[in-house]
């Protein structure tokens, strides 16, 4: 009889549904050497998990596939991904584990961490040295506690992972910079450009030279989201920078952002995140007040 593989959000505990953390920083021997040095088959429901290696070995064990891990290097393992690791005695390293709905990837950074991967890192390298310096300067940020903290932390998860994304497409050119990726690289720029505007998908299909059902299949293999789903987003996202980091009032916001009708835009913010404007700016702001405390 197959054994159930267990559930954990962080190995060997069980926290129940309500972590009460967004970001957990540890070494790697400090929990795998109670368990010597093995950490058994196992799944994190919600959670990505980043491991640094920087010095020892081991393998990592991805459902029934083994790969070697020989420092520096990175494990990135995405959320209900079946994994385990065997390290040998002298390893070190750091394991950051994460919530994923923290996680504001797209393009080739997404694609790279919706499986679970071990990326080499060459300290020779420009953009290796820096995913390592940046992982090292993750893990101090975590433990100093020191003010603005979770915006440091947040900017160096986005830096390491877009890094390790590149460095990864770089050494297998079948993941990399394809068709599919450039288009993808050239609907985020004109999104950029646009968004204001609230241009339809058709719009942004024209301009990339595709019709609209194949723009669709294409952010829809990149993202998991419809094309409309993805331009839309990055209106909700200007829509919550501005409400948590300026004054103005949502009416304003909303009609920056191209909403004539402010009870419209009211409307398709609760949609969007289930929230109203003003209910999502005052805990959005207490929660980052709370943690600049901590």
């Amino acid at each position: 009889m197959t054994r159930p593989v267990p559930t954990y959000d962080l190995y060997g505990e069980r926290t129940g549904n309500a972590p009460d953390f967004w970001l957990h920083c540890e070494t790697i021997p400090s929990r795998s050497s109670l368990h010597r040095y093995e950490i058994g088959l196992h799944r994190h429901e919600g959670f990505f998990q980043i491991l640094y290696i920087s010095s020892g070995s081991g393998d990592a064990l991805f459902g029934g596939k083994r790969s070697a891990l020989a420092p520096p290097a990175i494990v990135t393992v995405p959320p209900a991904v079946s994994h385990g690791f065997r390290f040998s005695r002298d390893i070190d390293g750091y394991v950051f584990t994460l919530l994923a709905s923290h996680l504001r990837l797209s393009g080739q950074a997404g694609r790279f961490t919706a499986e679970p991967r071990v990326t080499p890192l060459d300290p020779g390298d420009p953009e290796g040295a820096f995913v390592v310096s940046t992982l090292e300067r993750l893990a101090a940020e975590w433990a100093g506690r020191r003010s603005g903290r979770t915006d440091l932390m947040e900017a160096y998860l986005t830096c390491v992972l877009t890094l390790s994304a590149r460095l990864w497409s770089r050494d297998d050119p079948a993941e990399g910079l394809g068709g599919t990726a450039r288009r993808m690289e050239r609907l985020n720029g004109l999104i950029q450009q646009h968004f204001r505007s609230q241009k339809p998908a058709n719009f942004y299909a024209q301009a990339l030279g595709v019709s609209p059902t194949h723009l669709n299949r294409l952010v829809k293999a990149a993202t998991g989201l419809t094309a409309h789903t993805y331009i839309g987003r990055k209106l909700i996202d200007e829509a919550k920078r501005e409400l948590v980091f300026t004054e103005r009032p949502a009416q304003e916001i909303g009609l920056r952002l191209g909403f004539a009708d402010p009870a419209y835009f009211s409307r398709y913010f609760l949609r969007e995140t289930g929230d109203t404007p003003r209910a999502w700016r005052l805990r959005e702001r207490a929660r980052l007040a709370a943690q600049s405390l901590e």
